[in-house]
């Protein structure tokens, strides 16, 4: 398994898509910023800018992003006709896509920090109030284990649709849904401590200081807890080969006699 875990990590510096991540965690702290610009009465502090970073995240970006990233680093070996050649080493199909989905862990912690850098550095472009080295280490720490935990959501749906053949831009559009879900999940506390999109935002002390929220960290990681039982148990009865590609029988020219 760490053979398989480091031969993926080497195998992404050739994938040049893990620059459209980086692009997205980019777009969406300019989102951030272009809400700033709302001449609504909002007084913004560097604590509010990153909140509203981390909302982005949750609701638009993320859950498609990393669903985009995983999906494509599972179907890669496939769609380069590459699969059949690891199968002849002594390695399952099953232990490979663990091996998959574990760097796509690694990878959502690395986008977390880029999120996180992209963060700080708007905020010193705006000069907004409330820098400190407490509140720089909360929103590495929070933004961090925010996307390991987005990811754990949607595994279940990358797990999924790695049995359909192109699957993961249907389970991007699905992740995409899924994580716009968060936005009506948040309005009752009962559903968004249970939602796993929103019971991220639990696990990481979302607004924790607001009298209005109410997060139930037990039920909160419970609903992170069930999702990855779910992958676990989606991978395992994976089958040890890939999806079949459909391949169309070439048609068979008949040469005329004669003349």
């Amino acid at each position: 398994m760490l053979r398989i875990v480091r031969t993926e990590i080497w195998k992404l510096k050739r994938y040049h898509i893990i620059w459209a991540g980086v692009f997205l965690m980019l777009l969406s702290v300019l989102l951030t910023l272009f809400s700033t610009t709302a001449l609504d009465g909002t007084v913004w502090t560097f604590s509010h800018f990153t909140e509203q970073v981390l909302k982005n995240n949750i609701t638009m970006i993320f859950p498609m992003c990393i669903t985009l990233l995983a999906g494509y680093i599972i179907a890669r070996e496939e769609r380069d006709d590459t699969l059949k050649s690891i199968m002849t080493v002594p390695v399952s199909y099953r232990n490979l896509l663990w091996g998959k989905l574990f760097v796509c862990a690694l990878l959502s912690l690395f986008l977390g920090f880029v999120s996180a850098v992209f963060t700080i550095m708007a905020n010193l472009i705006m000069g907004f109030p409330g820098l400190s080295l407490t509140s720089v280490l909360q929103t590495f720490i929070q933004i961090i284990l925010n996307c390991l935990f987005l990811y754990i959501a949607v595994m279940p749906v990358i797990a999924v649709t790695t049995r359909i053949v192109g699957g993961h831009m249907i389970g991007t559009i699905i992740a995409f849904a899924y994580g716009y879900g968060g936005m009506f999940a948040a309005g009752n506390m009962t559903l968004a401590n249970i939602y796993p999109i929103t019971a991220s935002m639990g696990l990481i002390q979302y607004r924790s200081y607001d009298e209005a929220v109410h997060w139930n960290v037990g039920l909160c990681g419970l609903s992170m807890i069930t999702v990855l039982l779910v992958s676990v148990v989606i991978v395992i009865t994976t089958k040890n080969v890939s999806p079949a590609r459909t391949v169309k029988k070439q048609k068979k020219i008949v040469t005329k006699k004669g003349w």
